[in-house]
């Protein structure tokens, strides 16, 4: 039969120093990844109000472009 091993408490304090100071760095990414989560969730929310926009531009280009070509279409004409 194995004899029981016994634990050296110095090496038993820095185990658990080093597992504190892991839960310690978990914790401080857990906040970087909810920061960064809350600032996409931000920029998504930007980029949406920002379509209507992007469209209606579109819109005023493409008539505008339009009435150009037909104007010049009508001159060239005549």
């Amino acid at each position: 039969m194995n004899a029981p091993e016994i634990i050296d408490p110095v090496k038993y304090g820095a185990l658990w120093q080093k597992v504190q100071d892991y839960e310690r760095r978990f914790d401080e990414m857990s906040a970087k990844i909810d920061k960064m989560e809350t600032s996409i969730d931000k920029l998504v929310e930007m980029a949406n109000q920002s379509k209507g926009g992007f469209w209606m531009g579109m819109v005023v280009v493409s008539a505008l472009g339009s009435v150009l070509g037909y104007v010049a279409n009508w001159v060239s004409k005549n």
